[in-house]
């Protein structure tokens, strides 16, 4: 199929390159407004308890829930009259919908007796609270238009928005602002490499090509699926990041098998479908592997990480069909130019460096170093374990928390009013913990006795209640009415000074849920819907895992034909991912490098980072593992059945594709690391998390735990059951060619360039 695939794009060039300009074009036109029909949130879902309370008290008691925060900060304090003007003219804003905002509550509306709770210590800051109704894609712009209609800079008053609503607003200006520039960071910076790479600006510009036409599919391919499923806007540059860099990665390989083939004698046209038959097959089947790693998302119920599947999926495809029809068609265009525009000779010439010569694969220096690694493979597999084991320890102390506005950068206004609120009120208004009581019938004194016993809780500075407010156990001030109904039972706030993500948080909300009900309890809040979101997702993770793990194995025999290949493979990915985790831990989490990086650690990391790294970050680590393993065992196939033969053959593997992979490794981690540009902490351990990843597999595993492991197990490598080798004799697939006879031709030892 790929044969004729490829004659019929070398027999029509300019019609496909006409054609997929013109989808480039129309994709990149569908996709230019995605960001605004992507939703922020995804990270739960309606079954769970902290959700179901939230949309209790949104039908039932609308207001309660404030996601909106208005900061006002005067100079001659907040009793000042200016202050008080400027509030008035902001709660006069909000007021104006009461079917978008309500429940505006703030400091200079409040009871006397309560509303200490909404001013600042030092007496010069209040607040304005209100809830914003609408999903996860309505909520943001709501409240960015509410934002750029209340927000003041300036003296004598200034008034900031924050809150959920606002920094899922801030979240979503910030994604879109990045992606631009991790695209100019990008994009640029890979043409350069590829440059230097392949010597030829020709052969460096084909592979871009692929890419931003990877880039304009990907953002089409967002915006359709926003029209028939939610889409979350984390992935926007993930999925962009990906489609560049699979794109560039499979241009990369089909490339450098193409100019092999030159080099070998071949005509253009038989280059191309020979390229195509060969390094095109590899490429479509590491494409399945990593499509078949996202589609494990789809385990999750989460929207957030089923947009990841559909769209990764997506995307992968569209980089693959652009690899294997487009880049046929550019190149037979190309034919015997692709070297023109050689960079390195003037360079070699400038600095006085001898000419460039083609040396043979046993000459390089990944020949050597495998060789060297396997002369002695026991003692470098056990320092090389060791090292990653102890890179990945960190891992073992991971706390996982739901992200806020401290995932922005300092500077954004909803970050800013996040950092008053955790630092200069009695307790942050955003961190409290509602309590719903739908079935309660009861009586006063019920409800009375149970936020008596609530604000006991270490660490709670207040309980309001409809009974009464509490503190410590006793009674400060009358309660608030409304927040109790005959017909919709009742609901409780219980504010706190503790960080909801952190420890001392959760058992807080252990606690606070350990207290007797008087009828049955719902807890809502930043801790509930942390605890009760990464009890959803890691009840998922074993499935995930399987399947990622049975497809791989699969996969990986059907192109190798053995049964220890592909245990070795699945091993070494997760040691190196475990590695990169516990890097991760250590970055993010303990904030090591949080000064250098730009970030705030808040001691724990978003759980959906983790997952979203291992499905690409193992794919990727495939993706080199397919391409490596399909030349060793070209070598090993056209040579001695001995555990020389396997030596050799690993050697010469590395050899030829040592150079390609690496390459491949490093241009993939330059447009991951475009994304760990962003502001949005999240967005900056995703990048940094799968460049480290792609690079250490691409060099540790690759260069020296594989070859070693593979010394060891010696002709074993190839090992599989009877039963399990007639199967692959049917249905195996592999990087040589295969003709009508269904012998394997000999591979042409074509000079590795340097």
């Amino acid at each position: 199929m790929l044969t004729r695939i490829a004659r019929a794009a070398v027999g029509r060039p300019r019609l496909v390159v006409a054609v997929a300009l013109l989808l480039m074009i129309l994709c990149g036109a569908i996709g230019a407004t995605v960001h605004s029909h992507m939703k922020s949130g995804g990270f739960v879902t309606e079954d769970l308890d902290s959700v179901r309370a939230s949309q209790y008290l949104s039908e039932h008691f609308p207001g309660s829930e404030p996601n909106y925060v208005l900061l006002v900060t005067a100079e001659d304090g907040a009793d000042s009259p200016a202050a008080r003007a400027a509030a008035e003219t902001a709660i006069a804003q909000l007021r104006k919908d009461p079917d978008i905002v309500s429940g505006v509550q703030s400091y200079w509306t409040s009871r006397p007796d309560l509303k200490q709770a909404l001013r600042s210590e030092d007496g010069k800051r209040a607040l304005i609270l209100a809830s914003i109704e609408g999903d996860d894609a309505e909520l943001p712009l709501r409240a960015s238009k509410l934002s750029e209609e209340v927000q003041v800079a300036g003296r004598p008053v200034t008034i900031e928005a924050g809150g959920l609503a606002a920094s899922f607003s801030d979240i979503n200006t910030q994604i879109s602002k990045d992606l631009v520039i991790a695209e100019a960071i990008a994009i640029p910076v890979t043409g350069l490499l590829l440059a230097l790479v392949f010597g030829s600006l020709v052969a460096a510009a084909l592979p871009i090509a692929i890419g931003l036409f990877a880039i304009a599919a990907a953002l089409g391919i967002l915006r359709v699926l926003t029209s028939v499923t939610d889409v979350s806007i984390f992935a926007l540059n993930m999925t962009t990041a990906l489609g560049l860099a699979l794109a560039i990665d499979y241009s990369l390989f089909i490339v450098s098998r193409y100019r092999e083939e030159l080099t070998a004698g071949a005509t253009p046209t038989d280059a191309v479908i020979r390229s195509i038959r060969t390094a095109g097959r590899t490429v479509v089947y590491s494409a399945l592997v990593v499509a078949l790693s996202l589609s494990a998302l789809l385990v999750f119920p989460q929207y957030f990480f089923k947009s990841f599947a559909y769209a990764g999926i997506a995307v992968v495809a569209a980089a693959t069909a652009a690899a294997v029809i487009v880049l046929p068609a550019l190149l037979i265009l190309v034919g015997d130019r692709i070297d023109a525009v050689d960079l390195r000779a003037p360079l070699r010439k400038l600095f006085r460096l001898a000419p460039r010569a083609e040396k043979q694969p046993q000459q390089t220096f990944w020949y050597r170093l495998v060789t060297a690694v396997m002369k002695r493979p026991l003692p470098i597999a056990l320092a090389t374990t060791a090292f990653l084991l102890l890179l990945g320890s960190p891992f073992l102390g991971v706390q996982f928390g739901y992200p806020d506005d401290r995932s922005l950068p300092t500077g954004v206004a909803s970050r800013e009013v996040g950092d008053v609120l955790r630092t200069e009120f009695d307790a942050d208004m955003a961190s409290s913990a509602t309590i719903v009581l739908p079935e309660f019938r009861g009586t006063p004194a019920d409800l009375d006795a149970y936020a008596r016993e609530l604000s006991k809780v270490p660490d709670v500075p207040a309980v309001l209640s409809s009974a009464a407010v509490y503190r410590n156990g006793l009674r400060v001030a009358a309660g608030v009415p409304e927040m109790s109904d005959p017909a919709a039972g009742a609901y409780l706030s219980v504010a706190t000074t503790l960080d909801p993500y952190a420890d001392a948080g959760r058992t807080q909300l252990d606690a606070v849920r350990a207290v007797p009900a008087p009828s049955d309890a719902l807890v809502t809040g930043p801790a509930a819907l942390n605890q009760d979101s990464v009890s959803a997702i890691t009840g998922k993770l074993p499935l995930a895992g399987a399947l990622i793990a049975l497809t791989t194995l699969v996969l990986l025999f059907l192109f190798t034909g053995s049964v220890v290949l592909p245990v070795k493979a699945l091993a070494l990915n997760i040691l190196s991912l475990a590695a990169t985790f516990g890097a991760m831990v250590w970055i993010f989490q303990e904030g090591n490098l949080a000064g250098l990086l730009g970030f705030t650690s808040t001691g724990t990391l978003n759980l959906a980072m983790p997952i979203l790294m291992f499905s690409l970050a193992f794919g990727a680590s495939m993706d080199y593992e397919v391409f490596l393993l399909s030349r060793i065992r070209e070598e090993w196939l056209a040579g001695p059945k001995t555990t020389e033969g396997n030596t050799e053959a690993v050697a010469m593997g590395v050899a030829r594709t040592g150079r390609i992979f690496t390459a491949a490794a490093l241009l993939m981690s330059i447009v991951f690391l475009g994304v760990a540009t962003s502001g949005v902490s999240m967005m900056k351990l995703f990048g940094l998390g799968c460049a480290l990843a792609v690079i250490s597999d691409a060099t540790v595993i690759r260069g020296l735990l594989a070859p070693a492991l593979m010394r060891m197990m010696g002709t074993w490598n190839w090992w599989s059951p009877k039963p399990l080798v007639k199967l692959h004799n049917r249905f195996g697939l592999h990087e040589a060619d295969e003709p009508e006879t269904g012998k394997v031709e000999q591979p042409v030892p074509a000079p590795v360039s340097v």
